[in-house]
């Protein structure tokens, strides 16, 4: 009979669960909301079968058997497509692709309707979206190994992916080396409470007022890097959360407040490796070659087994790759060899308050970083003498341009990065009505690789005019912005660095116009609200018409945006169009005037 002496030891595979013949070991959720084994003594028989197949007390055999030194590669799907909707880089699309074109199973953790993962199983390709999603959690296998040892028996070709506790609970359950099985493990950082996350999505759903219908962990708008999560609403809206401003991430990776107990032990790290191909995340490649320095992902391929090389020859005209020395593999991913670390001693404090407070202030409450006011004034002198450098080299120390950035920014405001910072041949005409409203760095005329250009940049801010910054945005040389009398323009800067506008920029504004976060603006943009003085005896024509630019629009070059236009997220303008009318939210437009030639378009910032 299973019995769990020390929660450190039980992984939570379920393996025990599917091979009790009487159905007496089921699976419940504790105060953490982790699932543990419960053994119906008046059901279970005494058969062992439950220890047989447990990993933690049988160690796998194939670990043993039939392994050399792994054979690590650098590779990226070939399918820029694939990459992009993919966690990674679309290894383990590749691997799936092979086995679902020889007719075969795919088996993986998803997630469910509501947002926590299991273990599925099919040979349907349709099914590979939600198989390749990142989850980072607890997946419940209950009845996943009856069913791949189901499909083995009836000659199906299998291939199963999972944490390596799971590959090693999977091989201990089906007995034997199947030749028609593939098995891929991840690398493994551990695994979260699925209650903590589900407290976190009600907080996500809560502060934004909607509920959350479509989830992404590592979304590729922002970067490979960035470690984005995604959220999409019944509403409509989409909301993105990143590595540096994410509670769970911060939780997760940061502080190792929530993961199974078992993660801080873990038994399946080091060499040789469980499964016949390990994938994940190639971090510090860079630091080596820059033929991978996309980011847009990059994965790392462990090749273990004869099984899992001949398997890897037969897909790997999907991928490119490189090989690399298995020192470059173990440098920048320690989740390999080493368990995390439990950095708290207040677990099981910080599991009662997770269903007493919020979780925004639950998360800061047990943040073991909390820097020192020595730190925080040296980081502030940092941050201080980084601005001034970033100065000196826009305006170069010209005098006219070293006065402009004075006279509308003010000296006590640079210091708290709010205001304007003008580069050398700007010139800035504000009406004495009008308004300048800038919570951020605006920068204008900015010369970085031309420093010693002539261009000009020009700003008017007219009569009872507002020019509203929120967030830091960078405009080039060559570039004009007219705000007339009574008008608004509002330029929303980018949530994770600093958005800029290409040489070129012209935004007339005679009304009001909106340009929000992380816009992408080419060379040569026109963005115009207004016809200015000139009618036409046209039925409902206006001279001005506001336009609003949505969040991670893209305005390729020379592209016009006229009077009335609303661009959706992540719309995209093709070079040289003229758009007249309203842009869905991720459509692809072109032409003149511009009309849509693709939908549910994304792309990266």
């Amino acid at each position: 009979m299973i019995e769990i002496k020390q929660k450190e030891e039980c992984c939570g595979c379920n393996a025990c669960g599917d091979i009790c013949p009487k159905n007496a070991i089921s699976f419940r959720l504790d105060n953490e909301g982790i699932w543990y084994p419960q053994v119906d003594s008046d059901k279970c028989v005494n058969c062992k079968l439950c220890n047989r197949v447990c990993p933690i007390e049988t160690e796998c055999k194939s670990r043993k058997s039939n392994r050399f030194d792994p054979k690590c590669y650098a590779a990226e799907h070939k399918s820029i497509e694939t990459i992009f909707n993919s966690t990674t880089a679309g290894m383990f699309s590749a691997l799936a692709e092979g086995m679902y074109s020889q007719k075969g199973y795919v088996g993986g953790a998803i997630h469910n309707e509501d947002f926590s993962a299991s273990h599925f199983i099919s040979n349907n390709r349709n099914d590979l979206k939600k198989l390749r999603r990142s989850k980072d959690l607890q997946s419940n296998a209950e009845g996943f190994y009856k069913k791949v040892k189901d499909l083995l028996e009836n000659n199906e070709k299998v291939l199963v992916c999972g944490a390596p506790c799971q590959i090693a609970a999977l091989l201990n359950y089906i007995g034997k080396d199947y030749e028609n099985l593939i098995t891929v493990d991840l690398i493994c950082a551990g695994v979260n409470s699925p209650k903590v996350w589900r407290k976190y999505l009600d907080y996500i759903e809560e502060k934004n007022g909607s509920k959350i219908v479509w989830t992404e962990n590592k979304s590729k708008e922002y970067g490979w890097d960035k470690l984005t999560q995604k959220f999409i609403f019944e509403n409509g809206e989409e909301y993105f959360d990143t590595d540096k401003t994410s509670l769970f991430i911060h939780g997760y990776i940061v502080s190792h407040l929530y993961c199974r107990p078992s993660c801080y032990e873990c038994k399946f790290k080091g060499f040789p490796r469980i499964a016949d191909i390990t994938i994940g995340d190639f971090w510090g490649i860079t630091n080596y070659t820059s033929k991978h320095n996309s980011n847009m992902g990059t994965n790392l391929v462990m090749i273990n087994s004869s099984k899992g090389q001949e398997y890897f020859d037969k897909i790997k005209k999907r991928v490119n790759i490189e090989e690399t020395p298995l020192e470059w593999a173990l440098s920048g991913n320690p989740a390999l060899t080493t368990s995390i670390s439990k950095l708290s001693d207040k677990r099981t404090e910080f599991f009662y308050d997770l269903d007493n407070i919020a979780f925004d202030e639950l998360i800061r409450k047990y943040e073991p970083f909390q820097q020192s006011r020595v730190r925080n004034i040296l980081k502030e002198v940092k941050s201080i003498l980084k601005l001034c450098k970033y100065i000196m080299k826009i305006t170069r120390l010209q005098p006219n341009a070293l006065y402009q950035t004075v006279k509308y920014s003010g000296i006590k405001n640079l210091f708290h990065r709010k205001g304007i910072i003008c580069g050398t041949n700007c010139h800035i005409n504000v009406a004495n009505s009008a308004t300048l409203n800038i919570d951020g760095l605006l920068t204008i005329g900015c010369k970085e690789k031309f420093p010693k250009s002539k261009l000009e940049t020009r700003v008017f801010i007219g009569e009872n005019a507002k020019l509203n910054v929120c967030g830091d945005f960078k405009v080039d040389a060559d570039c004009e912005i007219i705000v007339f009398n009574d008008a608004e323009l509002t330029i929303h800067g980018s949530k994770l660095s600093i958005s800029d506008a290409n040489t070129g920029l012209r935004i007339i504004c005679g009304e009001k116009i909106e340009i929000q976060s992380d816009v992408g603006i080419g060379r040569n943009v026109v963005i115009r609200d207004t016809n200015g003085e000139h009618y036409m005896s046209t039925v409902g024509y206006r001279t001005t018409r506001p336009i609003i630019i949505g969040e991670k629009a893209w305005l390729c070059e020379a592209c016009t945006i006229m009077p009335g236009v609303k661009i959706g997220r992540g719309g995209i303008v093709g070079a040289h169009s003229m758009v007249t009318r309203s842009v869905p939210a991720h459509a692809l437009v072109s032409g003149i005037p511009a009309t849509v030639v693709q939908k549910d378009v994304l792309w990266k910032l």
